[in-house]
């Protein structure tokens, strides 16, 4: 039987590769930060800088440490005031030296613990991670960190009992090596869901999420009607029609810090011009309201985002408003149709792809917003202007917490995902349908 395949299938067939490649340059970043985020992962603290989803050493560190701490536990013993603190250090010592046997004895870490010594030695540095690393189990790794923990406490103590400065002296490097000996030792980060569960029960996370909705709706839906509305007006002829177009992009041009730092000038409660029109005017109580309150900061960068990115919008429609038909109007005006109702019969229905495009451009991008809010208002204050992006960037980079930064961009990644789909869904279905019927 000759298998053949339908036109619909080649097609599918032949653009398969790419849309492979598409989808795993676009999800694998995604990929990446949920794996992340399924980890206490935190850049400043050196247990938690890396993911380890079971127990570890980091011989490196700990046979550095250990050569040091063995030494100077026995030394300490010798420099005791007493036969009691002796005793103390000399038990510790035999503790940690019973712990240290133990690891040894595990499978195959005795022989990868030498080559790290032998390596040390010879002052070589380790880039092998598998060298570096080496797993254990995770009651064994519980209790040695709970005994060091111990450990480190009773030496403090020893040392604040005494009144030889010497036996201080000693004590403090004996403690800080069991302390670095303890760090060395890192226990699993892998906390699954736990960072999701924290996150979407914040309020704060909560609070940035619904200011970058309402920036979204409040910022896209001015901008339509605005960008429709110049749309209609340079899609006429009249005399400079070329000069308007090119003036009106020019907002759009800017770059979008650049324009935030006009912006803030502008907003300034001593210098700035707009901030002084609007309380003359009496739309503002005080000049410095506009920067300076939770309603005056969101006002604020929705009015700049406004003023931006119109343009932006207005060039989408007016990409539309040109593909429409002079006839149409033509045919319109000979039935006897007037101006508003060829915009309700003929404009909108002929623009509505237009405007699911730009629609779906703007909402996306508005969602996203960063950079404006950011040199703006610094998402303040107290919050009240951080979008879910602010907030992501001050978790990832500013507190150096990868694990819950992730979260946060998974988090806006699933947002945009469902922006699109409902578009798509619940606006294009009737826009799709509309042309498979003409």
């Amino acid at each position: 039987m000759k298998f053949e395949l339908s036109e619909k299938q080649l097609g599918y067939l032949m653009v398969a590769p790419a849309l492979l490649l598409v989808i795993m340059i676009t999800l694998w970043p995604v990929a990446q930060s949920f794996y992340n985020s399924l980890f206490d992962y935190r850049l400043n603290d050196p247990s938690r800088s890396e993911r380890f989803v079971k127990s570890n050493v980091d011989l490196e560190r700990y046979a550095n440490d250990f050569f040091y701490l063995s030494r100077d536990l026995e030394g300490l013993a010798g420099q005791a005031p007493n036969q009691d603190v002796a005793d103390a250090a000399t038990k510790i010592s035999k503790d940690i030296e019973a712990y240290h046997e133990k690891l040894l004895a595990m499978d195959g870490l005795s022989e990868q613990y030498e080559e790290v010594e032998g390596r040390l030695a010879s002052f070589t540095a380790i880039s092998d991670r598998e060298l570096k690393y080496a797993e254990v189990d995770k009651d064994f790794a519980s209790d040695y960190k709970d005994f060091l923990t111990s450990a480190e406490k009773e030496i403090t103590t020893l040392s604040q009992n005494s009144e030889d400065e010497a036996f201080k002296t000693a004590s403090a490097n004996v403690a800080g090596a069991i302390n670095s000996s303890n760090r060395a030792i890192i226990e699993s980060n892998f906390i699954g869901l736990g960072n999701y569960s924290k996150y979407l029960q914040s309020e704060r996370m909560w609070k940035a999420l619904g200011n970058t909705m309402f920036f979204t709706v409040a910022s896209v839906g001015v901008e339509l009607v605005l960008g429709l509305l110049i749309a209609l007006l340079i899609n006429r002829v009249f005399m400079g029609r070329g000069l308007v177009r090119a003036s009106v992009l020019i907002p759009w041009a800017i770059p979008t810090a650049v324009a935030a730092m006009m912006w803030a000038f502008l907003y300034d409660g001593q210098t700035g011009i707009v901030s002084h029109y609007f309380e003359q005017f009496g739309l503002i109580r005080d000049a410095s309201v506009l920067l300076s309150t939770g309603t005056g900061g969101m006002f604020s960068v929705i009015f700049a985002d406004v003023w931006k990115t119109t343009p932006y919008m207005a060039l989408l429609l007016l990409a539309g408003l040109q593909t429409i038909s002079g006839s149409l109007y033509e045919a319109a005006e000979v039935d006897g149709a007037n101006k508003w109702q060829q915009f309700w019969k003929i404009t909108l229905p002929m623009l509505k792809s237009a405007i699911l495009v730009a629609l779906l451009f703007r909402t996306l991008d508005a969602f996203r917003v960063f950079d404006l809010i950011f040199v703006l208002t610094g998402g303040g204050p107290a919050n009240s202007t951080e979008s879910i992006s602010i907030y992501a960037y001050i978790t990832l980079f500013s507190q150096q917490n990868f694990g819950a930064g992730s979260v946060l961009s998974v988090i806006v990644f699933a947002c945009v995902a469902i922006i699109s789909t409902l578009f798509i869904k619940f606006i294009g279905s009737d826009l799709f349908a509309g042309r498979s019927s003409r």
